[in-house]
């Protein structure tokens, strides 16, 4: 089966630009160590983990799966606060219900929250290659000054809010995207599930665990790029005709839109995927996406929405003609250019798309 790299698209969607100018407020604010701690316990500060958001940070085994950080590195973040060092800040932004997302910060909450619950990736944290007085300790063994001042260290967190535009938090995206939390360097999609989390994210996941998709498309991608050609499939098949480029913003629009299913219930969307994938794959088999070695995502959505349409017309799908469908699509010149180059423009997602919905509609 192909590996997640083998997903194709011309449109490198994480250098895409969002033409927009924001208005925003932050502000700082100091927090105590054991303060920190206890919120993020408490999930009043969300730490995203990228793999298994859904769980939050009150299940240490994802927070864990998304620790980049070496133990030294770890160990001499926590003896800088024992010895009073100043150390980096963190970003958050502040939700509407009034809990706070972690936008840059992630390794170092990690870190403290470990050391002060004694535990890291499965085994004690005891300090090491530190000074030695500190030398393989864990928190609680500490002596009571030592203690009183990590829990007394201050934490600065720069607290960031969008005010314009209201409808969705692309400024936040856009922070999230530059701050590159950890050093790794996320993908769109991890991004997204992250900062728009909630009940459609967990829909998403749940839905790239189906059968015929995971037939056509093979493995999970480890980046999430399944996932987004999922969202990419809903957003094209309510709002084709409002789209507009960048693809990126049009998809950051439509998830904040419908994060806990305003727009579309699960049912619906639920209903419209399962039917789609499982027409495709009995009437293309597991090639569907593939018209040469690799998946091509235009060619995903452009299949999807056009089958999409049927289903949602209840339009009895012929499992023959709905493979010469795809045949006469890909002997398309025009349908063939609108799925290799520029397939984030505005003209060839358009044509995609009509071509498609117009191939299975008779």
């Amino acid at each position: 089966m192909p590996e997640d790299d083998e997903i194709v698209d011309s449109l490198d969607e994480a250098t895409e630009v969002i033409p927009f100018t924001y208005s925003i407020t932050s502000y700082g604010a100091d927090y105590p160590v054991d303060s920190i701690v206890k919120r993020v316990s408490s999930d009043d500060i969300i730490v995203p983990t990228f793999e298994h958001y859904e769980q939050l940070s009150n299940d240490l085994d994802a927070f864990q799966r998304e620790y980049v950080w070496p133990r030294a590195k770890a160990d001499r973040f926590i003896e800088s606060l024992l010895l009073g060092l100043p150390v980096p800040g963190i970003f958050l932004v502040k939700e509407p219900s009034g809990r706070f997302l972690v936008l840059d910060g992630h390794q170092r909450l990690f870190t403290l929250r470990a050391f002060c619950d004694g535990i890291i990736q499965g085994k004690e944290y005891r300090l090491q290659g530190v000074q030695k007085r500190f030398e393989d300790k864990t928190y609680r063994e500490l002596d009571v000054e030592d203690r009183r001042r990590i829990d007394d260290s201050i934490i600065h967190a720069t607290v960031v809010r969008q005010d314009q535009p209201s409808e969705d938090w692309s400024s936040i995206y856009v922070i999230f995207e530059r701050l590159n939390t950890g050093g790794i360097s996320l993908q769109p999609q991890e991004i997204r599930m992250a900062l728009y989390h909630g009940e459609f994210a967990l829909l998403l996941r749940k839905l790239n665990e189906d059968k015929n998709w995971r037939r056509l498309l093979g493995v999970p991608s480890k980046r999430l790029k399944d996932i987004e050609l999922t969202l990419r499939f809903f957003a094209l098949l309510y709002h084709h005709s409002n789209y507009r480029s960048p693809m990126k913003d049009f998809l950051n629009r439509y998830m904040a839109a419908n994060r806990n299913l305003e727009k579309q219930s699960a049912e619906e969307l639920e209903k419209v995927f399962t039917r789609t994938t499982a027409t495709i794959f009995d009437a293309m088999g597991p090639q569907a996406f593939k018209p040469t070695r690799g998946t091509n995502a235009a060619l995903v959505d452009s299949l999807m929405v056009g089958i999409g349409t049927a289903v949602l017309s209840n339009k009895a799908l012929d499992n023959t003609l709905v493979a010469s469908g795809r045949e006469a699509l890909l002997q398309d010149p025009e349908f063939q250019a609108a799925i290799k180059t520029g397939t984030s423009q505005e003209p060839k997602v358009s044509l995609r798309i009509e071509r498609s919905i117009g191939a299975f509609s008779k």
